[in-house]
């Protein structure tokens, strides 16, 4: 890691993190607070997603001009969730490349919303700009002669339709949100055991540095943290259903241990929906009802909404 960083304010800084490569963090990593990055070739730029918030991108987008007067050609987004997509629409001159399923997703979503989940966010002007070149398995694009693959671990895991971005002349991963460093995990909408074999997949890149789709830049160290959250809760998950608890009562009896430093606790309860969907036998990715998990979030955060700082 080079170590070269770059304000960008408050929001976020931007780090090389290889020749070329940069990383652009945003703390605290919470609710709706991404990170993305960028790489930098001699005529163009190729960014790995937006941020939640006009405000956020328009930040983003200074912290690439400092680096680089190219323009953004190539929008690769590693996954639909808003706060790595919202932003797309203002990369109006790039190509933006997803997930075959993120497409889709991302206008079933819809445009962003605060209550009566989250606390409330001043979103800008947000107009869904949803990727136009999509791919089912993998694509390679190219930054000059480096060489990057755009993978799909080829399973529900974060999304059903999760991206890492490798770049093996640099050993550089982007994981998108299959790693959450410092924060908890949330895969309300994949599979935990979709999740462990995407971590799996993980390991197979041999990644010197990862940047996270949450949290501080790391190593490989943190696919071991996440994978032991993830075999946790499908613990508290099959206990749970022996038990005849639903996962809000579930999540309530928990003791986190040694989770319990992690930001976003309430995604325990969001987890446990989903953990506990597939014991019953939905498949990894089916169909859950999701407004209620995220009504039993806001219920166990004390009826308050969460936490969203961005």
């Amino acid at each position: 890691m080079s170590g070269l960083g770059h304000d960008a304010g408050a929001l976020g800084s931007a780090t090389e993190v290889a020749e070329g490569v940069f990383a652009y963090v945003q703390p605290d990593g919470t609710w709706w607070i991404n990170n993305t990055g960028f790489l930098v070739g001699r005529r163009r730029v190729t960014a790995i997603d937006a941020c939640a918030t006009e405000r956020r991108t328009r930040a983003l987008q200074e912290a690439i001009r400092r680096v680089s007067s190219a323009p953004v050609r190539t929008l690769i987004n590693t996954h639909h969730h808003g706060d790595h997509t919202f932003g797309n629409y203002l990369f109006d001159q790039a190509t933006i490349v997803a997930q075959d399923r993120a497409r889709d997703a991302l206008l079933g979503f819809g445009t962003p919303f605060s209550a009566p989940f989250w606390t409330e966010v001043d979103w800008g002007h947000i107009d869904l700009a949803p990727p136009f070149l999509t791919f089912a398995e993998r694509v390679t694009h190219w930054v000059d002669d480096l060489r990057c693959e755009v993978i799909h671990p080829n399973t529900p895991a974060h999304t059903t339709n999760d991206a890492v971005v490798w770049i093996p002349d640099r050993k550089v991963l982007f994981s998108g949100d299959l790693i959450f460093n410092g924060g908890t995990p949330f895969l309300l909408m994949g599979s935990l055991t979709g999740a462990l074999d995407a971590l799996e997949f993980l390991r197979r890149f041999d990644a010197r540095t990862i940047v996270p789709g949450h949290g501080p830049i790391c190593g490989p160290e943190a696919i071991d943290r996440v994978a032991a959250y993830v075999r946790f809760v499908l613990g508290v998950a099959q206990q749970a259903r022996s038990a005849g608890l639903s996962p809000l009562e579930a999540a309530r009896q928990t003791d986190l241990a040694e989770f319990a430093g992690l930001s976003d606790p309430e995604r325990l309860v969001g987890n446990l929906h989903r953990a506990m969907a597939e014991l019953g036998g939905v498949e990894p990715g089916g169909t859950i009802d999701l407004r209620a998990a995220l009504a039993d979030m806001v219920t166990f955060n004390g009826g308050r909404p969460l936490s969203c700082h961005a």
